[in-house]
């Protein structure tokens, strides 16, 4: 169902505005991933962080990626994307689907886990450790400049945008 282009729009959302909202959704997913443990820990008993530890991770992956897509598909925009005044479209500017909002979930782990995993294989230490996931989120957040619309990587593999919405106009008061 498309959605009402009045309310979108035509201009892609700044690099700066998409990265605040990031930081900002940061914040919001850190009470999600608190609860989100403390209900798998108290549940399960878990009396050290070393047991099931990748059991707890997986978990975590699944919270994350159904706030995610709840809110992807329900509107198109989480509690910092509505913040921020940005929502994900389809490029055809419609809602997204459960199938695209997991594709989209499952890539945008691209911001982190490669510099991760190259970190690991490199071994790194000390400050090299910060480095390398630092430069592999910049460099994903320099693909925008890569799409003539300003998407990153993982949006233009899954065929979303993300958009600005409209200011609302203010209330017209009646004269008395």
């Amino acid at each position: 169902m498309p959605l009402d282009t009045n309310t979108l729009s035509s201009t892609p959302p700044s690099l700066k505005r998409r990265l605040a909202s990031m930081v900002y959704e940061t914040m919001l997913l850190f009470g999600v991933v608190f609860v989100a443990g403390w209900l798998f820990s108290t549940l399960l008993e878990q009396k050290h962080a070393l047991y099931l530890r990748n059991m707890l991770q997986d978990w975590l992956f699944a919270v994350i990626g159904v706030y995610f897509i709840w809110f992807w598909t329900h509107g198109g925009q989480t509690l910092a994307m509505k913040t921020w005044r940005l929502k994900v479209v389809t490029t055809s500017g419609e809602t997204l689907g459960y199938k695209k909002a997991f594709g989209r979930y499952l890539l945008s782990w691209c911001w982190i886990l490669p510099g991760l995993a190259a970190a690991w294989a490199l071994n790194a230490k000390t400050w090299m450790l910060v480095m390398i996931p630092l430069a592999n989120i910049l460099l994903w957040a320099l693909t925008a400049y890569l799409d003539p619309q300003r998407r990153f990587l993982h949006d233009r593999i899954c065929g979303t945008r993300v958009v600005r919405v409209a200011d609302k106009p203010a209330p017209v008061q009646a004269a008395a």
